[in-house]
């Protein structure tokens, strides 16, 4: 009974379409408790990589838990089809950049480009979604584009404006010059990275003295808009002579290794020191003559609080329109106003204007050599290099973004930090240091929001006002348009094609007012999704808050703490007085394996789709939750990974259930009963040890669910896996076989624990892995019997419940002895690994050096024990120094010396002379003097040692032990090879090779065949015959059957199944298969 993975994950999906599992689900939890999951919008115009797949599978383990929980979860898909992302990929294809091009082109013939490509890639994410196993309606999704959606948007901001939130004003930017558009600073944080810029230093001379003021910029394109210079009132500056070219310069002292590359050769010398308030009102002569006239009261020397002393000259070049500081600056001091604005000769394109003839039509960034090559020829460049440094970059285009004065339209922000850092501390992050930290920091310093985007394809802004602004309308509402305006024909669609020309009267007399250009910052219509998907409060108002609002959970990656989480918080707190969400988990970012960002260009990642192909979705979503990137951490995907869940996890929970049906195939031809599982109380104390496993992993997962801690919950079920498939099945084959010499009541006792065992791992497990838990849960379902009674629906494991924690079956004797006897079998296993000597190999004696309590417990189950290990005998004690263990101490030095410094010395010394109660004392009070000098806690690490030379092991002739150590036990493994094992090690070696034999002919455990051997060569003299016939009951229950000689002069009856020599030690046999 083998399983292709991918094959029967492909089986499911297609059993889910039949039986319309998602829906089925829903109706099934209809009318319970809501748990309200919001899903944030990816946009539709890429395919999706590992990130979103990371995420899909944490949005779908989470809801599935919930509603096997009995909670009504809602799981609606949603697309962001606005803003700068699609109009960006119009711009590339139809070769367009800027307002004129698109008004020439015509906005509604850009918006239909732009719808035409919203949904590009939506088939390929519903069938990607649907594979992934992630159970979500798409046929009811939501997108920003539906005039429901917008509409909600214009009431938010409505109820935003009204409350005085949303103020008009003269800011400087983060500017896309390759989107015309700019930013917000949230935006404009998205995409830092390390470039390299232009470095000058300029002189700008000052009137009426023999001086120049020198500055330093990495933006020599703002130069030709320089208007003031700001110095620190309160810095001191030198006044020094360049002796080489005779001119003076003015700069803090710091800046001289600047203008010098070597400060100690350079010749210069001081020839006065002033304070930068000395300087305030010098006048100095213009770099460029373009703003001269209209501006000729600035360029002076304005001093400004925010110059920093380690940073350039300590002078610093003022261009109001393209720096905030420089604005404030200005505004400051005086020489700009609202009605007086600087100079800003740069257009949306980031070109200079006319107003720079010398540089019109150039971008600024390539104007940057042309300006440093002119300052060269007039004198006043003093250096130029390069510089690298770290620069904010354009989100979506991936080019530089330059600050530049804008009119704009803002969110008041700041006033509701500290209500919204109160409301945060309700929430659950997980990892708690995003929130604690990042998303705390960075509501800590916000600024208030700019939502205002100079693009067309977005939701408008609803702002209808007068030529000079003094008359502004914001409307709500489609309806409130209407009556506004006047307009009676349709509005289905609001986007700024269908709605620019409607104009509403002034109340002031001011004419018609008229809409202002701008749409919204898409971020905003994210942030707006709460209300907006289900077009809140013109439909669905009631019980709005308390049933969809707020979201219980929400989850996206690291990066949304800057966007969608960010949008959210402030939206919700201003509209409500809540965050909007009660607990969220923030994923790392999934880097290629190199460690480098997925690149499609650079091929350094496997293709999604062609992983998920080879092994399987379930395969996938353990390796992405098993990983540190649930915890906000970066995860280097590695194929292999995926591969290795597939062989560690997905096989040995299938070989489980394999094991089990060939069990119940058994059981049925021995007893000639169909096996049908009952739950009764079972005394063996394995069964007893499983099922109490089982309840503390129910337990725990509920307990960590709760605060969807998912890295603690995926350890915790493989390790039941492993419970089960290395130590319950292993240690129980024979009673699950039937061979084990008791009755058929404890062999189904056995089999009604396993099946118990597989019915709650794979209800436990599914959220998690939900193919491989349905394909399992539909075989199992025969034998299920009256345990499915108390469900309304059994199709689907998803309908289930998920398993509840039976008191009953708690036990946590069974499961203190049992870890006691795994801890003796890791440590011999050890043992024997170190000694390389393999598990067929018998071996004498085995020594368990413990406390009392484990040794008791041990002692209880020791049959096992020997079974597991093929040992002979168990000796129990507590008795270390008939052993020869020791106590030794062992210290950290350097963690120990800097605490005691010159002490340390003492200590070293003193050390070998303690004594072995002084140590076990230690052990006991963790404190002990040594010298006067008090040692403590982990000042001194305990371990035990077995000696060298000791008298009482050396007497036991030919004994060789192997020790092994744990905090609280040690073992001592005779590994000595004894006479009287021999025959048990063949024997046992034999078994063995005859099922190796079984499994490579294809044979179930139903098969019985005739198992016959004969002599081929024997130069040891080794006695097979008496050793077969003595072990015949240890043949037959391990191999289903007795093992008989036949003769090597017999021919090959045509009864053979597989024949095949073997070599055991020195003894060659024949082994044979036959039908009966």
């Amino acid at each position: 009974m083998s399983i292709n993975f991918p094959q029967a994950e492909e089986d499911t999906v297609r059993f889910w379409r039949e039986v319309d599992a998602f829906q089925t689900q829903l109706k099934l939890t209809e009318g319970q408790q809501r748990f309200t999951f919001y899903d944030g919008p990816p946009f539709a115009t890429g395919l999706p990589h590992y990130g979103h797949l990371l995420t899909s599978t944490i949005k779908d383990i989470i809801p599935r838990y919930w509603s096997m929980k009995g909670y009504h979860v809602v799981r609606r898909f949603g697309w962001d089809t606005h803003g700068v992302p699609i109009e960006y990929e119009i711009d590339k294809t139809l070769g367009v950049s800027g307002r004129d091009a698109v008004l020439k082109m015509g906005i509604e013939k850009y918006n239909a480009e732009c719808r035409a490509i919203v949904m590009r890639y939506a088939a390929e994410w519903r069938q990607t979604i649907e594979r992934l196993g992630r159970w979500i309606d798409f046929d009811n999704d939501y997108k920003s584009m539906d005039v429901t959606f917008m509409e909600s948007c214009w009431w938010v901001f409505k109820q935003l404006f009204d409350k005085d939130q949303v103020y008009r004003a003269y800011q400087i930017m983060p500017f896309s010059t390759a989107l015309c558009t700019p930013l917000s600073h949230m935006e404009s944080k998205q995409n830092e990275k390390t470039t390299q810029d232009p470095a000058v230093l300029v002189a700008f001379p000052v009137k009426d003295r023999n001086t120049s003021l020198i500055i330093y910029t990495t933006t020599p394109w703002t130069l030709p808009s320089n208007l003031l210079i700001a110095c620190h009132p309160d810095f001191e500056y030198l006044e020094i002579l360049d002796e080489n070219s005779g001119k003076q310069y003015i700069l803090l002292e710091s800046g001289l290794s600047m203008l010098y590359k070597d400060k100690k050769k350079a010749k210069y010398k001081v020839v006065g020191k002033l304070k930068g308030k000395e300087m305030i009102g010098w006048k100095y002569e213009p770099l460029f003559r373009y703003f001269a006239d209209q501006f000729s009261d600035c360029f002076q020397v304005i001093g400004a609080d925010y110059v920093e002393a380690d940073e350039g000259t300590g002078l610093v070049h003022q261009a109001p329109a393209f720096g905030q500081e420089d604005y404030d600056a200005a505004v400051a001091a005086g020489f700009i106003h609202p009605k007086r604005l600087p100079p800003c000769p740069v257009d949306e394109k980031g070109l200079f204007t006319a107003e720079v003839p010398d540089y019109a039509g150039q971008h600024v960034k390539s104007a940057d050599k042309a300006i440093v090559r002119d300052l060269k020829e007039t004198g006043r460049l003093l250096v130029a290099t390069q510089v690298s440094h770290v620069d904010k970059f354009c989100w979506r285009s991936d080019t530089q973004l330059i600050r530049k004065a804008v009119s704009s339209w803002f969110i008041r922000v700041t006033n509701s930090i500290p209500e919204m850092l109160a409301n945060l501390e309700s929430t659950t992050w997980v990892p708690s240091f995003v929130k604690e930290k990042r998303f705390a920091n960075w509501i800590a310093n916000a600024h208030d929001w700019n939502i205002a985007r100079n693009r067309y394809w977005g939701t408008p802004l609803p702002l209808w006002v007068s030529e000079d602004y003094e008359e502004v309308v914001c409307v709500g509402s489609i309806a409130e348009l209407k009556e506004l305006s006047g307009y009676t024909g349709t509005l289905d669609d609001i986007h700024r094609d269908k709605i620019d020309n409607i104009t509403i009267p002034s109340k002031k007399g001011k004419g018609q007012l008229r809409r202002v250009d701008e749409v919204f910052d898409c971020w905003f219509e994210s942030g707006s999704m709460p209300y907006a998907s289900v077009h809140y409060p013109f439909e669905n108002s009631e019980g709005f808050q308390g049933g969809k609002f707020p979201a219980d959970f929400i989850a996206e990656g690291l990066d949304q703490t800057r966007g969608w989480f960010y949008t959210l918080t402030v939206l919700g707190n201003k509209l409500f007085n809540v965050s909007p969400f009660k607990a969220v988990i923030v994923n790392g970012l999934v880097l290629a394996e190199d460690g480098k960002k997925m690149s499609k260009s650079l091929k350094n990642y496997p293709d999604p789709k062609t992983v998920i192909d080879q092994y399987g979705s379930d395969a996938l979503r353990l390796y992405l939750i098993n990983s540190p990137v649930v915890r906000g951490e970066p995860l280097r995907f590695k194929e292999s990974g995926v591969k290795e869940v597939v062989a560690k996890v997905l096989l040995p929970l299938w070989n489980s259930y394999r094991f089990f049906y060939e069990q119940t195939v058994l059981f049925k031809k021995t007893t000639g009963n169909d096996f049908v599982a009952q739950f009764p109380e079972t005394s063996n104390v394995m069964d007893r040890w499983i099922l109490a496993d089982c309840q503390s992993m129910l337990q725990f997962i509920n307990q960590e669910m709760a605060g969807y801690r998912l890295y603690t919950v995926v350890p915790r079920l493989l390790q039941v896996i492993d419970n089960l498939t290395n130590w319950y099945i292993r240690f129980n084959r024979k009673r699950l076989k039937g061979a084990a010499g008791l009755d058929v009541k404890d062999t189904k006792a056995a089999l009604d624990t396993l099946c118990q065992v597989l019915f709650t791992l794979v209800r436990a497990l599914a959220p998690f892995t939900p193919f491989i838990t349905e394909h399992i849960y539909r075989l199992l379902q025969p034998y299920l019997g009256d345990a499915l009674s108390e469900f309304s629906n059994v199709k689907s494991v998803h309908f289930l419940s998920f398993p509840t924690v039976q008191e009953s079956l708690f036990d946590e004797v069974i499961q203190r002895k049992v870890s006691a006897m795994q801890k003796v079998i890791q440590l011999a296993r050890t043992a024997r690994e170190r000694k390389t000597i393999p598990l067929k190999t018998p071996l004498l004696t085995l020594v368990v050096i413990a406390d009392p309590q484990q040794l008791s417990d041990i002692e209880e189950l020791q049959t096992y024990v020997k079974e597991e290990l093929n040992i002979r005998d168990i000796v129990l004690t507590n008795d270390e120094e008939r052993y020869g263990i020791h106590l030794e101490a062992r210290v950290d030095w350097p963690t120990l010396g800097k605490k005691l410094k010159r002490d340390a010395q003492v200590v070293r010394k003193a050390l070998p002379d303690l004594t072995q109660e002084q140590l076990r004392q230690y052990l006991k009070d963790q404190k002990i003097t040594i010298k006067g000098i008090e040692l403590e806690g982990s000042d001194l690490n305990i371990v035990r040692v077995i000696a060298k030379d000791n008298p009482n092991i050396t007497k036991d002739d030919g004994v060789q032990y192997e020790p092994a150590f744990s905090e609280d036990m040690i073992i001592l493994l005779d590994t000595a090879s004894h006479p009287e094992l021999i025959d048990d090690g063949i024997a046992r070696d034999v078994m063995t090779r005859v099922q190796k034999m079984r499994k490579t002919a294809g044979l179930v455990p139903t098969d019985d065949v005739r198992m016959l051997y004969s002599v081929v060569s024997n130069p040891d003299g080794v006695q097979f015959e008496t050793l077969v016939s003595s072990r015949q009951s240890q043949f037959e229950s391990t191999v289903r059957g007795p093992l008989e000689p036949f003769s090597s002069a017999e021919g090959v009856a045509g009864g053979v199944i597989l024949e095949e020599e073997h070599v055991i030690n020195n003894l060659t046999l024949q082994l044979r298969l036959c039908r009966l």
